[in-house]
């Protein structure tokens, strides 16, 4: 026949085993993230999040530890995993909010810049359309007809006086219109060389300032 002194006892011990296993800090839950202004709070936060992953994972072996000690130690160890993965993915939302801010703002800073070397580079050929053309060259005054005595070696040099002439011309509008295009092409290679300059200069201050971040948050954590 049952004991029941045994029954009350042996439930007494099961619910303080249950009691024991559960952890007194309730598990957290992921809160919806602040939208950032500024890249400076946005490596602020990116510093935190890495600072406080570490905390969750030190938190985390603690617990585990704990668990191998209990009676229900598979139960303990689900409840620490749960724990630490609403920990984990709440820093995870922070971090990919601040890390899109920083992106978009260097998107628009891009866009901006290419913007800007199109507006010089527009108003570059519209000064250059609006210069007045070379006014064209009057034709050299072709020598008074010598007597008719000259005949065919006059008529001869005539036609090939006209031919130098329109020959030259023609070399002349071929010289300007390949000294326009090189112009062109060499103020295209300025408003390039300047832009590489200025992307160049932002990723270095940008990563310039990500590493005195960084450095910054290391040595506060030490």
């Amino acid at each position: 026949m049952t004991n029941p002194f045994a029954v009350r006892i042996t439930a007494a011990l099961l619910a303080g085993l249950l009691a024991a296993c559960a952890t007194t800090d309730p598990a957290p839950m992921t809160l919806a993230t602040e939208p950032t202004t500024s890249v400076a709070q946005a490596d602020e936060r990116l510093a935190a999040v890495a600072k406080e992953r570490a905390a969750i994972e030190a938190r985390y072996a603690e617990r585990e530890a704990v668990c191998y000690e209990k009676f229900f130690v598979n139960k303990c160890l689900d409840e620490a995993q749960e724990r630490r993965r609403n920990a984990l993915s709440a820093q995870r939302a922070i971090e990919i909010e601040a890390e899109r801010y920083k992106r978009r703002l260097k998107v628009e800073e891009r866009d901006r810049a290419m913007a800007k070397a199109e507006a010089e580079y527009q108003a570059q050929e519209a000064a250059l359309a609006a210069q007045p053309p070379a006014p064209p060259r009057e034709p050299a005054a072709l020598p008074p007809p010598r007597p008719r005595a000259a005949g065919e070696r006059q008529k001869q040099r005539e036609r090939d006086d006209a031919e130098s002439l329109t020959a030259a011309e023609r070399a002349e509008n071929v010289k300007d219109f390949a000294e326009r295009m090189r112009k062109s092409e060499e103020r295209q290679k300025e408003v390039a060389r300047r832009m590489a300059e200025r992307e160049a200069k932002a990723a270095k201050r940008a990563a310039e300032e990500a590493k005195a971040k960084a450095d910054a948050a290391a040595a506060a954590g030490k």
